[in-house]
């Protein structure tokens, strides 16, 4: 009997990628010379959310580009980001909150689990968690699965990985 192939569909990230991209985030904002009086922060808070407070909004869209460049830098997607409305904070300043992606929501899991049904290959797909195992008999039609889920990544607007490839 031939053995099942397997793996898994996640979205993480690597958290110490992430704390060494917003510690050159902080060390940009008070070293480059349009930012550097302008008492602006950025903040990690507890792998949830990334938080940048600044004067006004030109500064804050210039801090947002620096970070999502350390982020490429860094191999991290910038689609972990989900940013929230700016928001006016104390003495006149500007802050908005970025929160973090981590793990696949029920409602993607469940359109993953379709797609990969729509293909007719013969694969099984299972929600555990926040992850999507794929499985099946044939190492082929697991590959042919892997390159269809990274095409429609822009479609899911989540950064996918495949772990447990066995």
């Amino acid at each position: 009997m031939a053995k099942d192939c397997s793996f898994d569909v996640v979205s993480e990230f690597d958290r110490q990628e992430l704390v060494n991209a917003v510690d050159q985030v902080k060390r940009d904002v008070s070293s480059r010379f349009d930012l550097k009086d302008s008492g602006s922060t950025v903040e990690l808070d507890a792998d949830k959310t990334i938080t940048i407070t600044t004067s006004d909004d030109m500064k804050l869209r210039n801090i947002y580009d620096i970070l999502q460049s350390k982020l490429v830098k860094r191999n991290l997607s910038i689609k972990i980001l989900d940013p929230q409305p700016v928001e006016n904070a104390l003495g006149g300043n500007v802050r908005q909150v970025f929160k973090l992606k981590k793990g696949l929501n029920q409602e993607l899991a469940k359109k993953i689990v379709a797609d990969i049904k729509d293909t007719k290959k013969k694969v099984q797909a299972s929600i555990q968690g926040d992850q999507v195992r794929v499985s099946g008999k044939d190492k082929d039609d697991l590959q042919d699965i892997i390159k269809l889920l990274r095409s429609n990544e822009d479609k899911y607007d989540y950064p996918l990985q495949f772990t447990n490839y066995r």
